[in-house]
């Protein structure tokens, strides 16, 4: 805000960005318009451009996809008077995957992503772990094995509203009314599209399918829809953030990769919520705590990264020979990491295949590489390879 005349801040309805600009801007004296509100959106869509020249020196427009045509009307406005921290935006959708907004304020806007909350954000500490991951500085110690907590922490995601709930009926009734307005408002707003009742089966499926390799075909398969058709709507929930592709990471020097996007649900509690299981229920069935576990990590290192400087690229690594690392991430071209993640209580040599691969594939940018599992021991593998607790993920101490 102190440099950039339009700052957005975008993400998942609900994960509080109204909060975050409200907590912001208030105490500066911003105004405040949400286009929620049905009389201040037909003003807007009626006449961008009025609309924008009557506003007040400094405002908060919240939910602001919902009237894509001021994106216009606010580079007019910006270009007339560049006066930093004139506009804070919020929006559900991500602009991002929408080029002629973000086109339209480029150079202009600043974008900030916000998530659900991060592990490390409700124990109220900082967590370091990216930090020690790139500096390869893993130390010989303990931590107190997860167990149960761990389906626990899975199954409640990191959405403020639905954490506030007690666990069981009510927290599910939130879901359940959340994704309901996420299909009838957000995702109405975007496109115009026949079966919105398919919407909700999708997700679910997605849900079922989270941290396994995108097939399109698999995901169409229970619909009487067109391949074309499930992935425009795939795409359409990964605008409002319910989805998200994790691209595959390649090295020019490697031939062997496997070229296939993984998918990811964007929170876990959703997930759980969808598939109609709780954590006890997550505990007992092994093989979903496997591919949920997998997501949690990938998305708390998201949020985590979100905040961290330089910024970080996510990927996942998978050769021909079937050789795998769940997480690559990679520090612009300096360095590259890697994150391989287990539920199992043990780890062995032979869990450090893929991060082997990985480290021969990335050669002089292999930073280091770790299996996260829920165990007590952080201990070396030798040549940058660690075996790390998953408390460590949000733990300092």
């Amino acid at each position: 805000m102190a440099d950039s005349p339009v700052v957005l801040i975008h993400g998942p309805r609900q994960c509080g960005k109204t909060t975050l600009a409200q907590v912001v801007g208030n105490p500066m004296g911003y105004a405040y318009i949400s286009f929620d509100d049905d009389v201040a959106r037909a003003a807007a869509e009626a006449d961008p451009a009025g609309f924008v020249g009557d506003l007040p020196s400094r405002v908060i427009m919240d939910e602001v996809q919902r009237v894509p045509a001021l994106f216009a009307a606010l580079k007019v406005a910006v270009d007339r008077a560049r006066t930093p921290g004139r506009f804070l935006l919020t929006g559900s959708a991500n602009v991002l995957l929408l080029p002629k907004l973000a086109d339209s304020l480029a150079g202009r806007m600043a974008i900030l992503r916000l998530h659900p909350l991060a592990q490390c954000e409700l124990d109220r500490q900082p967590s370091r772990f990216l930090d020690t991951l790139f500096a390869a500085g893993f130390k010989t110690r303990t931590y107190p094995r997860l167990a149960d907590e761990l389906a626990a922490r899975i199954a409640a995601g990191g959405y403020p509203a639905a954490l506030a709930r007690p666990q069981g009926r009510r927290r599910a009734a939130w879901y359940r009314d959340y994704l309901e307005a996420i299909v009838q408002r957000d995702v109405r707003d975007l496109a115009r599209i026949s079966a919105l009742e398919a919407l909700p089966g999708l997700l679910a499926l997605a849900a079922a399918q989270t941290a396994q390799l995108f097939n399109l075909s698999d995901l169409a398969a229970p619909f009487q829809l067109s391949r074309p058709t499930i992935g425009d709507y795939v795409t359409l929930l990964e605008r409002v953030f319910l989805l998200e592709r994790l691209p595959p990471w390649h090295s020019n020097r490697v031939s062997r990769l496997v070229k296939t996007p993984k998918l990811h649900m964007g929170d876990t509690g959703l997930a759980c919520a969808l598939l109609g299981v709780d954590a006890t229920a997550l505990a007992a069935d092994r093989s979903l705590l496997g591919h949920l576990l997998e997501t949690f990590v990938y998305q708390e290192l998201r949020c985590q990264a979100s905040w961290h400087d330089p910024s970080l690229a996510f990927y996942h690594y998978r050769d021909k020979d079937m050789a795998e690392v769940d997480i690559v991430i990679e520090q612009g071209a300096r360095a590259v990491a890697g994150v391989e993640v287990k539920a199992s209580a043990t780890v062995t040599a032979s869990d450090f295949r893929g991060l082997r691969k990985l480290r021969d594939a990335a050669g002089k940018r292999f930073a280091a590489g770790v299996v996260l599992y829920d165990g007590e021991t952080c201990a070396s593998f030798g040549d940058g390879l660690f075996a790390v607790p998953l408390r460590a993920l949000w733990k300092n101490k």
